[in-house]
């Protein structure tokens, strides 16, 4: 599988309407190569590099196995297109954006669109992001990964 942003390059700056700093909406991603057998997609972002461990900013899951792409701010419109959201580590359902704290090095937004073989991950509403994954990973059929840098 191969997962990629019209918005950025892997490895390149995540840019700012994608952040806290900025509209705070998610970015636009698209995949490719998912196994025939896939019934559903899950798309996590996450922050390894924030200062209490791994930061959860979105899981949206249950996403149909038609849909091989989502346009920017999509998070903000989950119910109309299909798909539910876990709670982030901000405490909220949807997607949070990059935010990393003033003054630290570029930190790294890993997203990762995983196809998986259940059309609805068994999970229940208001599962945490965490939860998801978790979940999501027993039922994992491939997985791409696209990173974003952002640094305030």
């Amino acid at each position: 599988m191969r997962l990629t942003s019209p918005a950025f390059i892997d490895g390149s700056p995540l840019p700012r309407s994608f952040t806290c700093d900025g509209k705070d909406i998610s970015p636009p991603l698209a995949w490719t190569g998912a196994p025939s057998n896939t019934k559903s997609y899950v798309v996590l972002c996450e922050d390894p590099d924030a200062p209490s461990g791994i930061w959860h900013h979105w899981a949206a899951y249950d996403i149909a196995p038609q849909v091989t792409a989502l346009e920017a701010d999509a998070a903000g419109h989950a119910e109309q297109l299909g798909f539910r959201h876990g709670i982030n580590d901000f405490s909220r359902i949807g997607y949070g954006g990059a935010c990393p704290p003033h003054g630290h090095k570029a930190h790294r937004y890993r997203f990762h669109a995983l196809a998986v073989d259940v059309e609805h991950l068994p999970v229940l509403q208001g599962a945490s992001c965490t939860e998801v994954e978790r979940v999501a990973r027993k039922h994992l059929l491939a997985e791409a990964l696209v990173v974003g840098l952002y640094e305030r």
